[in-house]
């Protein structure tokens, strides 16, 4: 392999002559072989957003010319676009503050820039600390960019495969309103619904998981930018930190803002950790719609039945024509990862150490892993299972006219204690509710069909 020797304050590195990482970025990827996890590209592409608004910012405020500014702006959109990817060696198992990281960005931007300038005949040269960070910490740029991305990652992703599972059981909802089904609470038998209800329930959870996350956005807007090393802000201009949130909020059409309080910013992870809270409802919720949709759909024979799923592959190496619930399965799972995740964040954001939290990269590591499996499990649920989602008529039939619980209707009409006497002669002499009632001599047949309307009892007056 073909090398280039590049520097930094410790002395000499080798490096690949076909990459455009310098000496600190070659250092952390032979100092750190731990686990094969890479700093999310989430997270290295909101790097370059930081620096190209942060090189804006340095000279709107007269510190940085225009012909830096420029080369680092077009080498950080070669990085939004993908163009670079191979660049970004880094494991997230690092520095806990993200330094290698915010330097792998910062040498990349350095070499991808100067050879732009080399290109427009410049003879300028870019320094990966001197141009790139100037004004600038990894202790600030790196909750920067974690927000950034998490911003991104929620509106852009998160939040419309929320809205498009949302809208498919909205559909259903309207669509079974009328198919009157037996209810369940503690696994038994209980007074029936339409399927159309037990499906608003569902459509309610997303509905409101979406309001709680959306609203929870506003604590990861703050930005530490501008509070450099400890909070204070040192070597950086006192205008900094505003205008550089205002070149992010520009360039990624979001809304940011400087945080208030740098010293609590750099040190702190409470709000990513009430944002992810927010994610973890949506978890739990997911968790309880996809094992209702695969309870619902068990059997064929020998399961509840009341709904049909997608065939989408056959189910078994052993068992021909079997057939499994496989999208609410790898939903199930994938949300028992994000609730580790949050275990996970939760614990590094306790984390934080006098001036700085130290556990930045696992945080936006498992955050943003969150975010993509929530996504993608979302959308693949819908697509391949909730979209196709069908009564079985047949069987919701039979088990409302099997179920005892229907005599709850009697209450008002015969009493507390004399229902129970007809649900407990049905039972033991496995008959009707209507023979136990007459045979008990509590109701004749016409107050019984009077009474007992299945319809009736899922939209009581």
């Amino acid at each position: 392999m073909d090398y280039r020797i590049e520097k930094d304050t410790l002395g000499e590195m080798k490096v690949p002559a076909d990459k455009y990482w310098g000496a600190q970025t070659q250092r952390s990827k032979q100092n750190f072989p731990i686990g094969g996890e890479k700093m999310p590209f989430e997270v290295i592409r909101a790097f370059a957003i930081l620096k190209k608004s942060a090189a804006k910012a340095n000279n709107d405020l007269g510190l940085l010319d225009k012909q830096k500014a420029d080369a680092i702006g077009y080498a950080a959109d070669q990085i939004v676009e993908g163009k670079l990817d191979d660049h970004f060696p880094l494991v997230v198992w690092q520095t806990g503050s993200g330094t290698q990281s915010n330097m792998n960005v910062n040498e990349v931007i350095a070499y991808v820039g100067t050879e732009w300038l080399k290109e427009q005949g410049s003879d300028v040269i870019l320094h990966p600390n001197d141009d790139v960070n100037k004004s600038q910490s990894s202790n600030d740029t790196y909750p920067t960019a974690m927000h950034i991305a998490f911003v991104l990652k929620l509106e852009d992703h998160v939040l419309p495969a929320v809205r498009t599972l949302k809208n498919t059981m909205n559909e259903k909802m309207e669509a079974f309103q009328d198919v009157v089904k037996i209810g369940r609470t503690h696994l038994q038998d209980a007074t029936p619904l339409t399927l159309g209800q037990e499906i608003s329930g569902w459509q309610r959870m997303l509905e409101k998981s979406e309001t709680m996350i959306s609203e929870s956005l506003r604590y990861v807007r703050d930005l530490a930018i501008g509070g450099t090393a400890v909070g204070t802000g040192l070597n950086a201009h006192p205008n900094f930190s505003e205008a550089v949130t205002k070149a992010i909020s520009d360039e990624t059409g979001k809304t940011f803002k400087s945080a208030s309080n740098k010293f609590h910013a750099l040190t702190s992870h409470d709000d990513t950790v009430h944002v992810h809270g927010a994610l973890k409802g949506l978890a739990a919720d997911l968790m309880k719609i996809a094992n209702d949709v695969r309870w619902l759909a068990s059997g064929p024979r020998s399961g509840i039945g009341e709904i049909t799923i997608p065939a989408n592959e056959p189910g078994s190496s052993i068992m021909p024509g079997k057939v499994n619930p496989t999208q609410p399965e790898a939903v199930t799972m994938a949300v028992t990862q994000v609730m580790g995740n949050d275990s996970a964040i939760g614990l590094a954001a306790s984390q934080g150490n006098f001036e700085l939290n130290v556990f930045k990269p696992v945080i936006a590591y498992n955050f943003l892993q969150s975010c993509q499996l929530l996504a993608d499990s979302m959308l693949s649920f819908d697509e391949r299972c909730v979209q196709g989602i069908e009564p079985n008529y047949e069987q919701i039939e039979k088990y409302v006219r099997d179920s005892l619980m229907l005599v709850t209707a009697l209450n008002p009409h015969i009493g507390y204690e004399n229902a129970a006497k007809i649900a407990k002669q049905a039972f033991a002499d496995n008959t009707t509710l209507k023979e136990a009632a007459v045979e008990l001599e509590l109701l004749t047949e016409g107050e019984f069909e009077e009474y007992v309307n299945p319809k009736e009892m899922t939209y009581p007056k």
